[in-house]
């Protein structure tokens, strides 16, 4: 999916995950013993597993591959689950501590919206700070409107619906508003069943010539394109840190920019083909 794409597909599938941890929370109830932190814990997990779970659908589903959208839902939920498990309680305490100040809970949602981050920045093609900082402001934010919007509104569940709407929401924008601010390098597909999609690079840029596998094999390779024309592995993107080269090691051949090659340094806007996929590749480095 196209960048703009993504930021609205996390931000509605954040809001949905929100919605549903509202909807189970009502059918099992928000009191599972008499102490008000064990009971924090439990729904805080419940929360995060929710809205974890579906901004890693969100992240992947553009790839159509269920093996990665397994694994990726599996990563954020659980990792959300471990953030609402901490964070919930946390704002609680923040809560009492601070002299009862709604905006104080913010502080502990804001860790919640960083494990998701986390997560998204590991199952995604970002740097992991990218994510985890989008996550502490989506989960800042977005607390600071789940609380706002219980102060306001004197129907209770009402207020705590729309306001986990907004906390899911913001959490899944801000993680890919700010991957989407801070990419330094991408692709675009521009043919093929993934067109329109956005594939982010910046977590392969190192110095030390690190490589990965591009072909039609999740299996075998590190970016996946549902093409019967490219090969399990069909080309090997290396980083030397300031820029990526290419190189083909199929047997039907790699073009870029319309010529057939055997290794090729890669530079900003040069469209790449494999089998019956066009990508072009975008790069954005500091000078």
């Amino acid at each position: 999916m196209s960048r703009s794409i993504r930021i609205y597909y996390f931000g509605v599938f954040g809001a949905i995950g929100g919605l549903i941890s509202w909807q189970i929370s009502n059918l099992i109830g928000l009191s599972f013993s008499q102490n008000l932190y064990l009971n924090e814990i439990l729904v805080g997990a419940l929360i995060g597993l929710s809205v974890g779970l579906l901004i890693g659908f969100a992240g992947s589903v553009s790839t159509r591959n269920l093996i990665q959208i397994g694994r990726s839902s599996m990563i954020c939920g659980l990792l959300g689950l471990v953030g609402g498990a901490v964070g919930l309680p946390l704002a609680e305490f923040l809560f009492l501590k601070l002299g009862g100040e709604p905006s104080s809970r913010a502080i502990g949602w804001g860790f919640f919206g960083l494990l998701i981050g986390v997560a998204a920045g590991i199952t995604g093609g970002s740097q992991v700070w990218k994510g985890a900082l989008g996550g502490i402001l989506g989960g800042v934010i977005g607390g600071g409107l789940l609380e706002a919007t219980l102060v306001r509104l004197n129907d209770t569940m009402l207020g705590k619906a729309i306001g986990l709407i907004f906390l899911g929401a913001a959490v899944g924008i801000f993680i890919a508003l700010i991957v989407f601010l801070l990419s330094k390098a991408w692709f675009t597909v521009e043919s093929g069943k993934l067109k329109g999609s956005d594939i982010i690079l910046d977590k392969f840029i190192k110095a030390d010539g690190l490589s990965i596998y591009i072909g039609s094999s999740a299996l075998k390779s590190d970016i996946v394109f549902p093409d019967p024309d490219i090969d399990p592995q069909h080309a090997l993107l290396t980083s030397a840190g300031t820029h990526f080269t290419l190189k083909d090691i199929s047997l039907s051949g790699t073009m870029v920019d319309n010529r057939r090659i055997e290794v090729a340094r890669l530079r900003n806007e040069q469209t790449i083909q494999m089998g019956n996929t066009k990508i072009k590749y975008h790069e954005k480095r500091s000078s």
